[in-house]
């Protein structure tokens, strides 16, 4: 690391100010959060550009290389304009060409840099070189935390790490093996977040089903009651607070088929666990999927979606796939296609595959052609988008909950139980002509719906 002046070490007369970038999945943002928290509860303010900061913090990204370039780019840029940066986050903790730290070779003026969710390594950064203001006031924080979402959802990290060794991911040599929350940490933060207005829970990790595997399931107090640290057993906590639950990154293990009946149910309190289900398929072809070290066979994955839609009919399967991995053929690629028009899923994402360094599946044989790729994944959209066009033309005509997210000019922009923010589609809502049809932000609507394309809804308020 390079050396820095010193900070001053008489206290700042008035609160120091810190510029935040957050980039990444809601992983990371949610690390984000823990930070601006911590750097609110002892009195440091946030600024909105470079040159109004006594120092950056940069919390990065390095899934993939584009991710990679975004995030040293984005240093870069805070070195240019602010001059004095803190890195944490994925990318931190990526070693370089000759076998140091990626950011600090590349970025050798950086003043710190950290891996992910080390909010007090960071904080220990921000201290070094930007002094604590001399009398913080903990009552500024807000129970809740310091949030960068809208006030209307939240995301809830319920562990970190991941346990799965997938070929194409480095996610674990980043972010290590799975480490599960308590679950009356995890429920203490749901009942703020539900306190402070929350409509929408998204439940994310990187192994939602494997919750509380770690601690073999141990058993914790919430509110005096004895609960499994198990996803079931907290879906079913975080279902009586009066907020759409939804849950995200839920690998299709036997356990799933127990949270299926509760997405029936709405509880008396307003709460509901959405018949939402976001689940990483990443294929369908045997071979490819051992190739990536996934849980094999499509038949039993066709047999759960089956299952789980026969126990709930309202259910909505969202997934993500990878198209011209190292190996695969045409005829595997079409056993994808194949796959796909069998399980009619809802929401789908393809993603042409993509070496990112230090994954074990960049030494297997036979790499597809770049062009083949991307062709294949066009290919894979088409299929999809005929699908979802198909799947969105059957709710002309029904009414749906919806929660707003955007009211303008033309009305609202909102999202139903199928959709969750920033991957899915939207419902677009006309203006309310009456005043007792009248919406704002983050309320649930009743909303007829009109028209349908390939993504997105068009409906009045009902």
């Amino acid at each position: 690391m390079s050396s820095v002046v010193a900070p001053p070490s008489q206290p700042y007369l008035s609160a120091p100010k810190v510029g935040f970038v957050s980039l990444g999945c809601p992983k990371a943002l949610t690390d984000s959060e823990q930070i601006l928290t911590q750097l609110r509860a002892e009195g440091y303010e946030t600024s909105p550009s470079y040159e109004g900061a006594d120092l950056v913090i940069v919390n990065t990204c390095g899934f993939i290389d584009d991710a990679v370039r975004e995030s040293l780019d984005a240093i870069g840029e805070a070195l240019n304009k602010n001059g004095k940066v803190i890195v944490t986050g994925c990318l931190g903790a990526k070693a370089g060409p000759t076998g140091g730290n990626l950011i600090e070779h590349v970025h050798p003026s950086v003043l710190a840099v950290t891996g992910p969710h080390a909010t007090t390594e960071v904080m220990q950064a921000v201290h070094e070189h930007l002094p604590k203001p001399h009398d913080p006031f903990i009552d500024l924080v807000p129970d809740h935390g310091i949030r960068l979402t809208p006030k209307h959802y939240a995301y809830l990290k319920i562990s970190e790490g991941c346990n799965h060794r997938c070929t194409f991911c480095i996610i674990p040599s980043m972010r290590g093996d799975l480490v599960s929350r308590p679950i009356h940490d995890v429920v203490r933060e749901a009942e703020n977040l539900a306190k402070a207005g929350v409509k929408e829970l998204l439940v994310i990790s990187q192994d939602t089903s494997a919750y509380g595997v770690d601690v073999k399931y141990r058993t914790g107090f919430v509110n005096g009651r004895a609960v499994r640290t198990r996803m079931t057993d907290m879906v079913r906590e975080l279902a009586t607070l009066g907020m759409w639950v939804r849950l995200h990154y839920v690998y299709p293990y036997p356990s799933v088929d127990e949270v299926i009946p509760l997405m029936n149910e709405t509880h008396a309190s307003g709460g509901r666990v959405l018949p939402y289900l976001d689940v990483p398929f990443q294929h369908a072809n045997q071979r490819i999927l051992k190739l990536m070290k996934r849980p094999a066979s499509s038949e039993r994955n066709l047999d759960r979606i089956r299952a789980w839609r026969e126990a709930c009919p309202e259910l909505t399967i969202r997934s993500t796939f990878i198209a011209g991995f190292p190996g695969e053929t045409e005829e595997e690629f079409q056993e994808l296609l194949d796959f796909l028009v069998e399980a009619q899923l809802d929401r789908v994402g393809c993603f042409a595959y993509s070496p990112v360094e230090g994954a074990t599946a960049n030494e297997l044989p036979d790499p597809v052609p770049e062009d083949i790729r991307n062709e294949r994944v066009a290919r894979f959209m088409a299929v999809q988008e005929s699908i979802s066009r198909k799947r969105l033309a059957k709710k002309v005509g029904k009414v749906v909950k919806c929660l707003v997210d955007e009211v303008n000019a033309d009305g609202g922009i909102a999202r139903s139980m199928a959709d969750a923010p920033e991957i899915d589609g939207s419902v677009f809502i006309s203006p309310a002509e009456k005043p007792w049809k009248r919406y704002k932000v983050g309320d649930i609507v009743s909303v007829r719906i009109t028209g349908s394309d390939s993504h997105d809804l068009w409906g009045d308020v009902a």
